[in-house]
């Protein structure tokens, strides 16, 4: 099956723009649905890519934009729900639901799936993780018989832009006293974003990957503790680790978890009592050959990046 054009939902975050950006590289065409699209012009200069304001849930409406698409890609996911209680099923559930109405109304073939390590509808053991699971059975379930779906698992995704060693950076950077860590054994295997975009690529005419579910890791495992000291030497910061009982992690959880953005939560402390890591890594079977952290990160967070960091905080001070 020849793949020309393709439609993205989620598509302007993280992932998507390095999804965008290969796909246009190899001249297939992106239609990529926003809630803001203004607020992405830099992907509008990538060939091919159009983005668009549009409800995914009204499928009647999706109709005309989605025609000459010949696969369709979900790439949504949320952290946490905020204030909304429905908000992870909503974007973990209900939008799959509608991913799959719109393609088959649209007769689109084929549909790939972001889901998460250790998603499960079973056993779960958080909201995301339950959800994350629910939302990947429905799209291998529901789609049958005429659309054809392929699942993703990825480990924690890193690259410039990202949000976690970014965001321990910004922590570490802002944080000149001791630095309180929750969960300091959870494993995770960090995946490049290019190897995981790279899988979405690899699958989209290969008819032997339909109907799998796909675990993706980085070559290495590393405790929480060791990649946030990893962290720290590539900021050139020297920053005294303090490692969280798991009583005094879930009381960490708490307490954030009632502050604006809930910088961690008690979902977050749920999932990482489980392990992040491959069982067996799908990007092997693809071909893929990961990538480690060292090859990429300190690229975009070494130590000459450490003032750049404090000048911004300041100034949105």
């Amino acid at each position: 099956m020849k793949i020309n054009r393709v439609c993205i939902l989620g598509g302007s975050g993280f992932v998507g723009h390095h999804l965008a950006s290969r796909l246009a590289a190899r001249g297939v065409a992106c239609l990529i649905l926003t809630r803001n699209p203004e607020r992405h012009k830099e992907l509008r200069v990538l060939p091919g890519v159009q983005l668009l304001s549009a409800n995914i849930f009204d499928t009647e409406a999706m109709q005309p934009h989605l025609a000459g698409c010949s696969a369709f890609i979900n790439l949504v996911g949320i952290l946490n729900e905020g204030g909304n209680k429905q908000g992870f099923k909503r974007a973990h559930v209900d939008l799959v639901d509608a991913a799959v109405q719109a393609c088959r109304a649209a007769g689109i073939p084929r549909l790939l799936q972001m889901s998460a390590l250790n998603a499960s509808q079973d056993q779960g053991p958080s909201r995301y993780l339950f959800t994350k699971g629910e939302g990947e059975n429905h799209a291998h379930k529901l789609s049958q018989p005429d659309i054809q779906v392929t699942s993703f698992r990825p480990s924690v995704i890193f690259g410039p832009g990202d949000s976690f060693f970014n965001r321990f950076g910004d922590l570490l950077s802002l944080s000149p006293a001791p630095f309180p860590l929750a969960c300091p054994d959870a494993r995770f295997a960090p995946v490049h974003v290019g190897d995981v975009a790279e899988a979405f690529i690899r699958t989209l005419t290969d008819s032997g990957t339909v109907d799998q579910r796909y675990e993706l890791c980085g070559p290495r495992i590393f405790t929480l503790e060791e990649l946030v000291r990893y962290t720290a030497r590539q900021l050139g910061l020297k920053r005294r680790i303090i490692r969280l009982s798991d009583s005094a992690s879930r009381l960490q959880a708490h307490i954030l978890g009632r502050m604006p953005g809930q910088p961690f939560s008690i979902d977050n402390y749920l999932s990482l009592q489980v392990d992040s890591v491959c069982q067996r890594n799908g990007l092997l079977d693809l071909g893929i050959q990961p990538t480690d952290i060292d090859e990429i990160v300190p690229l975009y967070l070494g130590a000459t990046q450490r003032q750049q960091r404090l000048s911004r905080w300041r100034r949105a001070g």
